[in-house]
C-alpha cells in the first residue's frame, strides 16, 4: 500500500453512509407521498427507491473503490462521478414506463418529471449536497400542489371559451351519428380529428359554445364509450 496515495484517497464511515442513504430515503419519500395521494402511476416505495439508488451509486462511484485505488499504481486515477453520471441516462428508461397513452390523451408526464428529480436529489445526498437536496424537495412539492393549483386558476381565465372535447366511440361507430348528436342540440364544431384503433375510435372535437349537459348526455349513448372535457 502506498501511504501517501492512502492519505489522499476520500472515504466514507458507516455512520455517514446511513445518514446519507437515510436522507435520500426521506426526500425521496416525501415527493412520492404526493404522488400516492393523487394515485399517480409511481407512489411513495417507487419515489423512495429511485432516490436511494441514486444515491447509493452515488457513494459507491465516490468511496466504493478507494481499497483498490490504496493497493494500485500511483498513476491510477478514477473519475468519482463515473458511475454516477450514467443515473441521468437510466433514469430515462424508468420515466418512460410512467408515460401512458389514453387515445389522443398522455399521462404520467408530471410523475416521469418526479422520477427524474427524485433520481437528482439521491446524487445530492449521496454525494453529501444536503443543502440542495433539501432545497430541491422543497421547490418539487411547492410545483406539484401549491404551483399546480394556481396555475390551472391563471390559465383557465386566460383560455378562450373554446372546449375540446375527447369522444370515444365504439368500433364501427359512424361519424355521421355523432354529427346527428350535435346538430340536433345545436352545436356547432370548429374542428374536428378522428384517429382509429383497434377497439375503439378516438373522436377530438372543439365546440365554440356548449352546455355542461353536453357531457352527461354523450355519456348515455349507445354508441359512446367515454367522454372527457379538455379545457
Amino acid at each position: 500500500m502506498n501511504p501517501a496515495l492512502s492519505a489522499a484517497v476520500p472515504t466514507l464511515d458507516w455512520q455517514d453512509d446511513v445518514l446519507r442513504l437515510a436522507v435520500a430515503a426521506a426526500l425521496g419519500g416525501a415527493i412520492g407521498f404526493e404522488r400516492e395521494l393523487r394515485e399517480r402511476e409511481a407512489g411513495f416505495r417507487t419515489h423512495m427507491l429511485v432516490c436511494v439508488g441514486a444515491a447509493l451509486f452515488t457513494i459507491v462511484s465516490a468511496y466504493g473503490f478507494s481499497e483498490f485505488l490504496n493497493a494500485g499504481d500511483p498513476v491510477i486515477r478514477a473519475d468519482p462521478t463515473r458511475i454516477a453520471a450514467q443515473i441521468v441516462t437510466g433514469i430515462g428508461f424508468l420515466g418512460a414506463g410512467a408515460i401512458i397513452r389514453q387515445g389522443l390523451t398522455i399521462r404520467g408526464l408530471t410523475t416521469a418529471a418526479t422520477l427524474w428529480v427524485a433520481a437528482a436529489i439521491g446524487i445530492a445526498s449521496g454525494a453529501g449536497y444536503y443543502s440542495g437536496a433539501v432545497t430541491a424537495t422543497v421547490i418539487t412539492l411547492v410545483a406539484l400542489w401549491p404551483l399546480r393549483v394556481g396555475a390551472h386558476v391563471v390559465f383557465e381565465r386566460m383560455r378562450p371559451d373554446e372546449k375540446t372535447l375527447l369522444i370515444e366511440l365504439r368500433g364501427g361507430t359512424q361519424m355521421a351519428q355523432l354529427f346527428a348528436y350535435f346538430d340536433s342540440h345545436h352545436v356547432r364544431i370548429d374542428s374536428f380529428q378522428l384517429e382509429d384503433e383497434p377497439d375503439r375510435r378516438v373522436v377530438t372535437v372543439t365546440l365554440d359554445s356548449a352546455s355542461e349537459n353536453v357531457l352527461a348526455e354523450l355519456s348515455d349513448l349507445e354508441f359512446v364509450h367515454a367522454v372527457h372535457w379538455h379545457r
